[in-house]
């Protein structure tokens, strides 16, 4: 492990900025060679939903990787992902309110009202909203170590809302939807299980959030 630790750490960023940042020209290039099926749009919904969860799920992942390899540098790479996952949802609401609905705000609402899962995805991203503006080194020394993390725990409430909009909106082929669910579960029971850790003295460095800072 102590072999692989350095390189790992020199490619380990680049490789998580190719994931990050390459599918969307896939996507659009899709998109226009007309490769996304009878119903384009609610394809690239659906994939661009799937990536934001990914990402998510990925942010999460971290942690339990920090503790199986000792490698605290990690902590950037879950801020990355954190950040990541915002802004893939972010392109998925994006795709939703132009191109499904082109800006008609009445439909808009009565759609998240009238449906449940479309609920529970606004609720996802609303959530995460707070999380990717307080996201830097700067918030953690203004809000304090205590208050960030209690603010950050609002993660776990954003990706099970997420889980259970992808799950509902599928509808009918829940297969993926189950396999993201019990991956999550899996990430979320790591944290209450885990052993118990000394905490830092008061003021110390916030501990799980995914989007922590360095």
């Amino acid at each position: 492990m102590a072999r692989a630790e350095p390189l790992v750490r020199r490619w380990v960023r680049p490789a998580l900025w190719a994931l990050v940042v390459l599918p969307a020209p896939v996507l659009v290039l899709q998109l226009l060679l007309d490769q996304l099926g009878a119903d384009p749009i609610d394809k690239l919904e659906r994939l661009s939903g799937e990536w934001a969860l990914r990402f998510l799920a990925g942010s999460l992942a971290v942690t339990p990787l920090m503790r199986l390899t000792s490698w605290g540098w990690l902590v950037a790479q879950r801020r990355f992902l954190g950040l990541a996952a915002f802004f893939w949802t972010l392109g998925h609401l994006s795709i939703y309110t132009v191109l499904d609905w082109f800006f008609d705000w009445d439909e808009i609402i009565k759609d998240v009202l009238e449906h449940l899962y479309i609920t529970l995805g606004m609720l996802a991203f609303v959530l995460m909203i707070p999380l990717a503006l307080t996201s830097t080194k700067a918030s953690i020394r203004r809000l304090g170590g205590a208050r960030w993390n209690r603010l950050h725990a609002l993660v776990y409430a954003s990706v099970i809302a997420a889980c259970l909009h992808f799950f509902w909106a599928v509808k009918k082929d829940v297969e993926e939807p189950i396999l993201y669910s019990v991956g999550v579960a899996v990430l979320l029971a790591f944290r209450v299980f885990r052993r118990p850790v000394r905490r830092p003295p008061s003021g110390g460095r916030p501990a799980d959030s995914p989007v922590a800072a360095a």
